[in-house]
């Protein structure tokens, strides 16, 4: 009410969860008026009239607050920097180029171990046998790989592979049950699940764990005791410096089967290893080089006194094989001249 006129007047109070009507007795401050309605209420709301905000200290007065307005008690929120909220600070562009990039997806590194060990490596197909894996330890469905190294569609990732001879044929053995993993170690029991570590044998292709070869310290395969060397065990989906190694290795036998090729080749080329007939090259004897004529027309034809030994009389020599005279037109046998054919 005014302190001059004694005229009461009405006004309305709300807040989020209520509205009031309320008609002051006698002037009293915002302040007041917010303590005896919410006793418990925080001294961070405060009341505003018309979007405006109004101080704790105001009196109501029609001067100041009309008859019939409605005040609204709102509350101040706390921050403005250093709480991980926004400050105000920051421009348009780095606001939009915060959600310029979208961020990959996170995903379960237990599930990719898994899909890593269960499924093949070049189709994502789970795993099935026939499996192979290549020179770095990495497992596939024999039928995925030979097809695309047909189709020449292997990705680059797998560029060492580049026939049969870098597949080894591997031999898992099987679990008998319906859960997710279907392989273990045949001899300590572990699963084919990435949680242990497992060796392929070079030799027999048979698949342990390190725990099965720890304990049982052995030169022989565990499961067909076969014999094997250290340097044959190749580790499955290795670590990093596992597959480093293995990858050096790969580098040092190719190195090594090229210079074995172009060694033979040479010695080939230089007449140091016999070569059939057949071949139509150069065939080294005591007696010196021959060439032959695969019927082709184009090489000297091949004679058996061509290769005799050194003091042999050629007459003599060529005798062996055939008759030295022609008697009546007569082809005589290798085995026995005194019987001509057409004499049977």
């Amino acid at each position: 009410m005014n302190s001059k006129s004694q005229t009461p007047y009405q006004i309305f109070l709300q807040s989020q969860s209520l509205t009031l009507a309320l008609t002051p007795i006698q002037p009293t401050t915002l302040s007041r008026l917010k303590s005896s309605l919410f006793p418990s209420i925080p001294s961070s709301c405060y009341f505003t009239l018309n979007g405006k905000p109004l101080d704790d200290s105001t009196q109501l007065l029609p001067s100041l607050v009309p008859p019939f307005s409605t005040l609204v008690l709102a509350c101040r929120l706390l921050g403005g920097g250093g709480d991980g909220g926004a400050t105000g600070a920051e421009s348009r562009d780095c606001y939009l180029n915060m959600y310029a990039v979208k961020k990959p997806d996170k995903v379960d590194p237990n599930e990719q171990r898994l899909s890593k060990w269960l499924n093949c490596a070049l189709s994502g197909e789970p795993l099935t046998e026939p499996c192979v894996i290549d020179g770095l330890g990495n497992v596939f469905n024999k039928e995925a790989l030979v097809r695309a190294l047909l189709d020449r569609n292997l990705p680059r990732e797998f560029g060492h592979i580049r026939g049969l001879k870098d597949m080894l044929g591997i031999e898992l053995s099987r679990i008998n049950g319906d859960g997710d993993v279907q392989f273990h170690c045949p001899i300590a029991g572990l699963e084919f699940n990435g949680k242990y570590r497992f060796y392929a044998l070079r030799g027999c292709g048979h698949v342990l764990s390190a725990k099965a070869l720890k304990e049982v310290k052995s030169s022989a395969c565990l499961v067909c005791h076969g014999d094997f060397k250290e340097d044959d065990k190749i580790p499955i989906n290795g670590s990093e410096e596992e597959v480093k190694v293995l990858r050096q290795r790969l580098e040092e036998e190719r190195v090594r089967a090229k210079e074995s090729k172009l060694k033979k080749m040479k010695n080939t080329k230089n007449g140091e290893e016999p070569v059939g007939l057949s071949t139509g090259k150069r065939v080294s004897s005591g007696g010196g080089d021959a060439n032959v004529d695969n019927g082709g027309g184009g090489g000297k034809r091949f004679k058996a006194v061509d290769a005799m030994p050194k003091n042999a009389t050629k007459e003599v020599y060529a005798s062996i094989f055939t008759s030295s005279k022609k008697k009546n037109g007569l082809r005589e046998t290798f085995s026995c001249r005194s019987l001509p054919l057409g004499r049977n």
